[in-house]
């Protein structure tokens, strides 16, 4: 799970998150994350934990020392990077869930979907696409698939939805594989 160390500006962030977490906790489905107590991050990790969900977190010692670790998980690793923590979280996972976030969000979500292109993993990739919050990206990916960047079945790594339980029934249906062409050329070199 990926998501702002902010609430955000509006209630919907905070009120979407909710509503995701229940519905995680009421399947049974544990939360790897990125270990704060703070923003939207804290939010999820509270809400899962109060449905009676796991809650596993992942935090650099930097931030730790901070003091924004959240202290009531059901299991918190401390790491040394936040290239160790990317990589931990990426193999406790089996699929990867962006909520509204800034900059780390979107950097840690667009590296699983390129490891996903890559063919380093076939974990499912999906927005929860918060009041539109999403839009733009998603209209990006589109875009670069017109403008010959990105080719339609690697477009389809990436799934959204607005409702969290909708979005949750999409990443359980198998991920299609990484479209290989341009990675044959990669292989002879």
């Amino acid at each position: 799970m990926f998501c702002g160390s902010s609430a955000g500006t509006d209630d919907v962030y905070r009120t979407a998150t909710v509503a995701l977490a229940r519905e995680l906790a009421s399947r049974d489905i544990s939360v790897v994350y990125g270990g704060a107590s703070v923003g939207l991050m804290g939010v999820l990790a509270d809400s899962v934990l109060a449905g009676g969900g796991e809650v596993i977190g992942v935090l650099p010692r930097a931030l730790a020392d901070r003091e924004i670790a959240h202290g009531g998980l059901t299991h918190l690793h401390i790491v040394d990077s936040m290239h160790e923590r990317k990589a931990m979280m990426a193999e406790l996972a089996d699929a990867f869930v962006a909520l509204p976030g800034g900059f780390g969000t979107l950097e840690e979500f667009c590296e699983a979907v390129t490891w996903a292109q890559l063919g380093l993993h076939r974990k499912r990739c999906g927005l929860l696409n918060v009041a539109g919050f999403y839009d733009s990206l998603l209209g990006l990916f589109d875009r670069a698939v017109a403008d010959g960047f990105l080719n339609s079945q690697n477009r389809t790594i990436v799934v959204a939805d607005t409702d969290p339980a909708a979005l949750l029934d999409r990443l359980c249906v198998p991920a299609n594989p990484p479209e290989p062409k341009w990675m044959s050329s990669l292989d002879q070199t």
